[in-house]
């Protein structure tokens, strides 16, 4: 059990969600677009969103401001999420500009807002979880598609449920955040969602 919950924290870590946002965006769509221009965008965003963010772990852990992937101090965290709020704001810039694609514009801007509310309560020493920032965001994301294409994914939005759930104990298990620091995490990364629906749905 302790290796099965390691891994979820481990397959669902933070740096792919939104990726894998993206991702089903794409899959479930009715908007057409031509692949060539779906390929572009997936690349681009796997290099700015996974290569690059693991790039800088490295670097940080080769100059000793980070000890481990997970970051598990809130000092740990500061730079970081510095780096993934200059990538998000590169994104929003050159790779889904709000005329292109307004559904992933708006969920890149939520994603940067609860970047920077993850950052700013890092600088006032309160570990919020980034588990459940990231799955949480996805999961309301989805919940919007649904609704703004009168598609049903229900199977999907179920499983996402499950995997949040999953998220949730495997964090408790490995003592990694205690139950406020996931409520506060599912509300951070959840509520700026829900604002934005006002905008795009």
């Amino acid at each position: 059990m302790n290796f099965i919950l390691k891994s979820v924290s481990f397959i669902f870590h933070p740096i792919i969600m939104p990726l894998l946002a993206v991702i089903f965006y794409f899959s479930k769509s009715p908007r057409y677009l031509p692949f060539e221009v779906i390929s572009a965008k997936v690349t681009s965003l796997f290099i700015l969103t996974i290569l690059l963010p693991i790039l800088s772990y490295f670097l940080l852990k080769t100059i000793g401001r980070t000890q481990t992937i997970y970051l598990k101090t809130t000092k740990e965290r500061i730079i970081p999420l510095i780096i993934n709020a200059v990538i998000i704001l590169l994104i929003l810039r050159r790779v889904l500009p709000i005329h292109q694609i307004p559904e992933l514009y708006f969920f890149f801007i939520g994603t940067l807002i609860s970047t920077l509310t993850c950052l700013v309560l890092a600088f006032a020493n309160f570990k919020a979880s980034i588990h459940m920032i990231a799955i949480s965001g996805v999961f309301m994301f989805a919940f919007a598609l649904s609704v703004h294409f009168s598609i049903n994914i229900n199977g999907s939005l179920a499983l996402m449920a499950i995997i949040t759930g999953a998220i949730a104990t495997s964090r408790l298990h490995l003592k990694a955040h205690t139950p406020i620091e996931l409520l506060f995490g599912f509300c951070i990364g959840f509520i700026p969602q829900i604002i934005l629906l006002n905008y795009w749905v």
